[in-house]
């Protein structure tokens, strides 16, 4: 018996009908929720990192110190700005624009409602988005990528070393988490068969991606992490490292920018997690079970932003929990385990699709693709088996290796199994014969060992 695949059909006749003040309205609604979404998450942030170190948080602004955020607005605006010397004025000014504005653009297709005219809004029948795009997604991440030049561009026209670290830290991350990225939004694509974010949600409709396609779930995860440099890959503002970062240099409003584009992304990579995983307005499955109108009118944006909240905490629970990783552990992370992870899992899902599509059932695709994984992995054991071994401890001559203090003319430290030699001193004033000299041995822990 053939199955027949059902894909998500894009209609985008809703869009591109509303007029012109309806249009505006959508957008300040977006700029709002970004910013008023900002503000709660620092508060947020602040006060669930306190409750996990045992400590009390913001507790002075406001009832119960929910105003803090505010205030640390304001403070940044009455603060002196200040544009260093050897800065490159018109791109050190420009680079915090070109980091926040990006991350505003990137939410005008995220959907907070079906695509119908479900709402209306003074009198007039629209839908809950601003617009959708044939290739949203592709617009999503093309926005991303704009975002980072103000980094990039932040550290160079700084003029100083550690920011333009920070920087070129800053490309390096882009470009390799954003492969991991994209290839995580290629298995969405061969399910829903769309690249429209509201074409997407519509696909989730008896299931979520995140159920389908958890592989590519946890990729994105660790991918929005890396992109948005959050903790524990906030490799370009490493304070032991590099002072500050990219901006090191910056004060006043465009430090706040800054501050405000890391955030704003937060809410970004959020919402796209909701929309490609978690069903996006969708209600979650007991309330959409037992309740039919949950998917129905205003209440799809209160379920969107509770789903949104939820991932913000991942960053916070991240960054109160994970220690910060070495550079080398964070491109090792990205280019040789998220990668080749994601083009094994992307081969798989093109496998199912293509076996669905020819008509095979379900129990005869899991045993087609069950077969192939387990072939390979009877076939990686056995070249782990006849692949001569290296040589082990045991194997190395024992005595200790000739040491070269100043190999290259330089001075090095020694290898392990390594000697130093013997250091000279010069005679003792006390308890010993005048004139006779005196070596000290190497010490214990100079052959490298600790």
């Amino acid at each position: 018996m053939h199955h027949t695949v059902l894909l998500a059909t894009e209609d985008l006749s809703f869009f591109g009908r509303d007029p012109w003040w309806l249009v505006l309205l959508k957008a300040v609604f977006c700029f709002a929720f970004l910013v008023v979404t900002v503000l709660v998450a620092i508060v947020w942030e602040r006060k669930v990192v306190a409750w996990m170190q045992l400590r009390i948080g913001p507790n002075r602004h406001g009832p119960w110190g929910l105003l803090q955020s505010l205030a640390d607005g304001v403070k940044l605006a009455l603060k002196e700005d200040l544009v260093v010397t050897a800065a490159d004025k018109v791109v050190f000014i420009l680079a915090p624009i070109v980091s926040a504005m990006p991350a505003f653009m990137a939410f005008a297709v995220i959907p907070f409602g079906p695509a119908d005219h479900e709402i209306s809004i003074f009198g007039t029948r629209t839908t809950m988005q601003l617009t959708d795009l044939p290739v949203g997604i592709l617009f999503i991440l093309a926005t991303a990528s704009i975002g980072i030049y103000g980094i990039v561009l932040a550290g160079w026209a700084s003029g100083s070393t550690y920011p333009l670290l920070g920087g070129l830290r800053s490309a390096a991350q882009m470009v390799s988490y954003e492969i991991a990225m994209g290839l995580s939004f290629a298995a969405v694509f061969l399910y829903s068969g769309s690249m429209s974010t509201s074409a997407i949600v519509d696909a989730q409709t008896h299931t979520w991606f995140a159920a389908l396609l958890p592989v590519s779930f946890i990729v994105y995860l660790v991918s929005m992490v890396g992109e948005t440099n959050r903790a524990p890959f906030d490799l370009p503002e490493a304070e032991g490292e590099l002072v500050g970062g990219f901006n090191t240099e910056y004060s006043s409003l465009k430090f706040a920018m800054f501050m405000l584009a890391e955030y704003i992304n937060m809410v970004t990579v959020s919402a796209v997690a909701s929309v490609m995983f978690l069903g996006g307005w969708r209600a979650p499955w007991p309330i959409s079970t037992f309740w039919a109108g949950a998917n129905h009118g205003w209440w799809p944006m209160l379920w969107l932003i509770v789903k949104i909240q939820l991932l913000l905490f991942v960053f916070i629970w991240l960054r109160g929990t994970l220690p910060r990783l070495r550079y080398d552990q964070f491109m090792k992370l990205g280019w040789k385990v998220l990668i080749p992870v994601s083009l094994v899992w992307l081969v798989l899902v093109a496998t199912v699709r293509a076996l669905r599509n020819q008509g095979y059932n379900f129990g005869h695709v899991v045993l087609y693709v069950a077969g192939g994984v387990v072939a390979v992995l009877l076939l990686s054991i056995l070249v782990d088996m006849l692949r001569p071994k290296k040589a082990g401890p045991s194997d190395v001559p024992a005595g200790p290796a000739p040491f070269d203090p100043m190999a290259g003319g330089f001075p090095v430290p020694p290898m392990p199994g390594q000697q130093l030699p013997a250091v000279p001193r010069r005679p003792s004033r006390v308890g010993g014969p005048a004139g006779e000299s005196t070596t000290v041995p190497a010490l214990k822990g100079d052959d490298g060992a600790f």
